[in-house]
C-alpha cells in the first residue's frame, strides 16, 4: 500500500511518539529513492590510494614509491515507477593518477574519462512497517556497456619484465577506463530496523564476458553492510551512524586465454559511516573503508584506504 504523505502515516498509529519515529524511517527511505513513486538524481563519489605493494598477500617493500590515486564519481538518475519496482541509469566519471616503475625509468601520469555507463533495475520483494520494527528485502538487475575507452588494456601486449629492475603493481587493466564488454550485475539487498537500532546487507555479482583485446574480467562479488544506530530521529531530518564492513572476491582475468596472474584478490574492508536524511527529499552518506585484510595473487599495488561519499535527490 502506498502511503502519499507522512501526516497520512502518522494518523494510523496508536503512538504518537513512535508514529514520529516511523515516518522519519519512510521518509528515509524515499529520499534515499529507494521507495516512491518518481524520479531521483544524484552522484556518488570513491576515492582509492593504492600505496601498499603485496605479493600473494604479503606485504613487501615499495622501492619506489608507486601509488595509483582513482577517483570514480557516479553520475545517477532513476525512475520508480510504483513503490515496487524502478529503473537506474548509472555514469561513472574517471580519474586516475599513477606513479610506478617501467624498466630502471619511472613512469607518472594520468588517465580520465567517462566509464561503462549501467542501466539496473531494481525491485522490492517484501516490506513490512511496524511501530518498532521495519524490514525491507530488494533485489536488482541489468547490464553494463562498454562505453569506456579500453586503450589502456593494449599495455597487456608489451608488458616486459627488466631484470634488475623494481617490478611494477599498476598495469593497463588497472588503469583502463571500461572493461570493452557487455557484463550483467544480479544483487540483493535487506535492511532492518529495531526502534533505533538498524542493519543492512547487500550483495552484487558481476558477470564478466570476453571484452576488447582478447581480455575478460573475472567475475566479482563486492559485498557490504553492518550495524548502525539512529542518533537523530525526527519529523524533518534523520542523522544515522554505522560500522559497514565490505568485501570483494574476484578470480585472475583471462589475457588471450591464459590467466592473467596478478589480477586475483579477496578483501575485506572496516569503516565508519553517517547518513543524513532531510525531509522525504534529501540524501547524503559519508564514510571510509580501511583494509583488515588483503590476499591478492602475485605482485600487485593494493588499496591503504577508500573514502566515499553520496547525495541524491527525490523530486
Amino acid at each position: 500500500m502506498k502511503i502519499s504523505s507522512l501526516s497520512a502515516l502518522a494518523g494510523v498509529l496508536a503512538t504518537p511518539v513512535i508514529g514520529c519515529d516511523l515516518c522519519a524511517i519512510y521518509s528515509a527511505t524515499q529520499a534515499r529513492g529507494e521507495i516512491g513513486k518518481g524520479f531521483y538524481a544524484g552522484v556518488a563519489e570513491q576515492f582509492s590510494h593504492f600505496g601498499t605493494v603485496q605479493v600473494d598477500g604479503r606485504k613487501v617493500p615499495n622501492e619506489v614509491g608507486q601509488y595509483l590515486d582513482s577517483s570514480i564519481s557516479q553520475l545517477f538518475a532513476g525512475y520508480n515507477f510504483n513503490d515496487r519496482f524502478g529503473v537506474q541509469l548509472n555514469l561513472p566519471v574517471i580519474y586516475r593518477s599513477f606513479k610506478r616503475p617501467e624498466g630502471f625509468e619511472i613512469d607518472r601520469g594520468t588517465e580520465s574519462g567517462f566509464g561503462d555507463v549501467s542501466l539496473i533495475g531494481n525491485f522490492l520483494i517484501y516490506r513490512m512497517l511496524r511501530e518498532n520494527l521495519t524490514f525491507s528485502w530488494s533485489a536488482l538487475g541489468g547490464i553494463k556497456f562498454p562505453t569506456g575507452s579500453t586503450d589502456r588494456i593494449r599495455e597487456e601486449f608489451n608488458e616486459v619484465e627488466v631484470p634488475g629492475a623494481p617490478e611494477s603493481g599498476i598495469h593497463g587493466h588497472d588503469l583502463t577506463l571500461g572493461t570493452g564488454a557487455f557484463d550483467g550485475v544480479v544483487g540483493t539487498g535487506i535492511f532492518t530496523r529495531w526502534k533505533r537500532l538498524f542493519l543492512t546487507a547487500g550483495a552484487q555479482y558481476a558477470i564478466r564476458t570476453k571484452g576488447d583485446f582478447d581480455y575478460q574480467f573475472a567475475n566479482d562479488l563486492t559485498w557490504s553492510g553492518g550495524p548502525g544506530v539512529y542518533l537523530v530521529l525526527g519529523h524533518q531530518h534523520t542523522l544515522a551512524l554505522q560500522a559497514v564492513v565490505s568485501g570483494e572476491h574476484k578470480d585472475t582475468d583471462t589475457f588471450q586465454g591464459a590467466s592473467a596472474d596478478d589480477t586475483g584478490v579477496e578483501a575485506v574492508y572496516l569503516g565508519p559511516q553517517l547518513s543524513f536524511t532531510w525531509s522525504n527529499k534529501l540524501s547524503a552518506q559519508a564514510g571510509a573503508d580501511f583494509p583488515i585484510t588483503i590476499h591478492n595473487t602475485s605482485l600487485q599495488t593494493v588499496p591503504d584506504y577508500r573514502v566515499r561519499a553520496g547525495l541524491n535527490w527525490h523530486f
